[in-house]
């Protein structure tokens, strides 16, 4: 009898630490739906591996799906398809149309993205490429004053930035193609939550206020974000978007055409015209969705696949983890002064190639192939000093063989079937050109500034970029979006990404890193102090964290040490272990969420 009720009290203490985790995501509400929340307790064994009491940060757990975002509504729009039968699929593009009305600072139908896709059926992974294009009407001199200087206000705040939208073609691409439900089913949540209106939080009206004056200065944004009276809305006011709630109903009703076409492309080319914009009916009704193969590498018996070209993203993720393969970094200690030398010195000679051979893949031959080759990392290993940094001055972009705004965002979801989805998309600045086309309630993307408007020269995120990413009519800007998805034993590990420009990279780097070479649960690996080093300026940033002892040692090794006055990225991940989802919003920044479900009777 004792033993019986031991077990029993066993098996309910198992159940409420699993209970307990998943209400300690930031965010957490409590008149949260139990449809999003109910979890079927478990027993101690199958618990064990998830409470862990030596980590300071714990994820959120859930058995049948998950959804992590930036925003809690989307989040919970996504699993609430989930549990409707939808799959993976389904539910990343219902976040991606929520966050469009929650999250309008990077989530957006005007903007542009990558979906990395693990299909569990046929065991399979796909890379949906719905990067923004050039105009037609594009030119490579378009952004050049008469001396030859690029004018910033043109390339960052004007009609001219925005390349041609593709995040509703990619959206509705996936979903066709890959999802379960209708159309009208996952855009539903989104319609609802423009239509009805949404309390605005914290998050949202400290993003606003950040953005007041320019998004002021454009009538159209000023009507979608302040009173008419131009203030804005308190916190937790209801703020409602009829406009964008018809936008998202002529794509629900009409598909394709009713963004590419109709009434909606009809008000984007009068903006266009009205004020010197490039993008033309025909830009819009010729814009399409490429479905590329990823990258893909290994890693101490880690499979890392990742986002190709236009992105660079996942080629120097693989380039730099082969780098730092032929090391023992677990003897070196994580963030120890010895380990963070070899992360900065990789990530130099990573950016140094990413300013000469990366590009949009259908207009330069982009050497994939040997920049992610294991006897590429050997010979560049050998330009490394384990005891001293080396100038950026002193490092050009390898012989090789054969010689995105910090506010971006990424969600990650994972269903019941076993497919997992990895989505980074963006309108690049925090609310892109904050310019927004009448009667539609969306923001335009200035994305053309991530092409380099004088080749040779840094961008907006201080990035040298070559010749192989000058403007050229219908080409996709070079991206840092890295949406990434780890194997372990051949099944999917970790689902991860970042906004962040040019730090995305790195960001992922060593959130993946934290997780295979030091064992660290999702959450952990996500909360760690980073660095960031882009080649060039030759600067090695560091967040706020970091011993000063190592800083020192740091900076004796030579090191151009600058502690950074933000933090540096923001993952949203999934870890599937033990045949649980475990769930991570990185809370460096407000409002992130963790949205999962269980269902009962397991």
């Amino acid at each position: 009898m004792t033993k019986q009720l031991g077990k029993r009290l066993t098996s309910l203490l198992a159940a409420t630490l699993v209970v307990a985790c998943t209400a300690m995501s930031p965010g957490d509400s409590a008149d949260e739906s139990v449809s999003t929340r109910t979890i079927t307790p478990v027993t101690t064994e199958s618990a064990a591996p998830i409470i862990n009491y030596s980590e300071r940060f714990l994820p959120v757990v859930a058995r049948d799906g998950m959804v992590v975002g930036p925003e809690q509504l989307a989040a919970q729009a996504g699993v609430d398809i989930l549990s409707r039968g939808g799959n993976a699929i389904d539910a990343a593009v219902a976040t991606g149309f929520a966050l469009a009305v929650t999250y309008p600072r990077a989530g957006n139908l005007a903007g542009g993205g990558f979906m990395l896709i693990h299909l569990a059926d046929e065991n399979q992974q796909t890379l949906i490429d719905y990067r923004e294009k050039a105009p037609i009407a594009a030119t490579e001199t378009m952004y050049l004053n008469p001396a030859g200087e690029v004018d910033r206000q043109r390339e960052f705040f004007s009609l001219q930035s925005a390349g041609v939208p593709g995040t509703v073609a990619g959206m509705l691409y996936a979903q066709e193609k890959y999802g379960l439900l209708s159309r009208q089913e996952v855009m539903a949540p989104a319609i609802a939550l423009a239509r009805e209106g949404i309390d605005l939080s914290f998050g949202l009206h400290f993003e606003i206020s950040a953005s007041a004056e320019r998004l002021r200065a454009n009538p159209a944004a000023r009507d979608i974000f302040f009173h008419e009276d131009g203030t804005l809305y308190d916190i937790g006011e209801r703020w409602r978007q009829p406009d964008l709630a018809r936008t998202l109903e002529a794509i629900s009703q009409q598909g394709r055409d009713g963004f590419y076409a109709g009434s909606v492309a009809d008000y984007i080319t009068t903006e266009m015209e009205n004020g010197g914009g490039l993008i033309t009916a025909q830009d819009l009704a010729e814009y399409n969705v490429v479905e590329r193969s990823p990258v893909r590498g290994t890693y101490r018996g880690f499979e890392i696949v990742s986002a190709p070209p236009p992105s660079s993203g996942g080629v120097h993720i693989l380039q730099m983890l082969n780098l730092l393969e032929g090391y023992d970094l677990q003897a070196m200690g994580h963030n120890s002064a010895a380990y963070l030398h070899h992360l900065s010195e990789s990530m130099k000679l990573a950016y140094a190639d990413r300013s000469l051979y990366l590009g949009d893949p259908d207009f330069v031959d982009v050497p994939v192939t040997e920049l992610i080759g294991k006897d590429y990392a050997t010979l560049q290993r050998e330009r490394i000093d384990s005891g001293v940094a080396t100038p950026s001055a002193q490092i050009a972009p390898g012989l090789l063989i054969n010689g995105e705004s910090t506010d971006t965002t990424h969600y990650s979801v994972a269903d019941r079937f076993g497919n997992v989805v990895s989505n980074t998309y963006t309108l690049n600045f925090s609310f892109g050109s904050h310019i927004a086309v009448p009667h539609t309630g969306m923001l335009l993307n200035n994305e053309m500034a991530d092409f380099a408007a004088a080749p040779g020269t840094a961008n907006a995120f201080g990035l040298i970029q070559g010749d192989a990413n000058r403007i050229e009519p219908g080409k996709r800007p070079l991206s840092s979006m890295s949406p990434t998805l780890v194997f372990r034993d051949g099944q999917p590990w970790i689902a991860t990404g970042s906004p962040g420009g040019s730090v995305i990279i790195t960001t992922v780097l060593q959130t993946i890193l934290n997780a295979m070479e030091f064992d660290m649960n999702i959450a952990t690996a996500a909360a760690e102090p980073r660095i960031h080093h882009q080649w060039m300026p030759d600067e090695l940033r560091m967040e706020k964290g970091f011993s000063p002892d190592t800083i020192k040692l740091l900076i004796d090794m030579g090191h151009p040490v600058g502690i950074s006055p933000r933090t540096s990225g923001r993952t949203n991940s999934i870890m599937l272990q033990d045949g649980w989802l475990l769930g991570a919003s990185d809370t460096r920044r407000p409002g992130g969420f963790v949205a999962g479900y269980s269902s009962q009777g397991q």
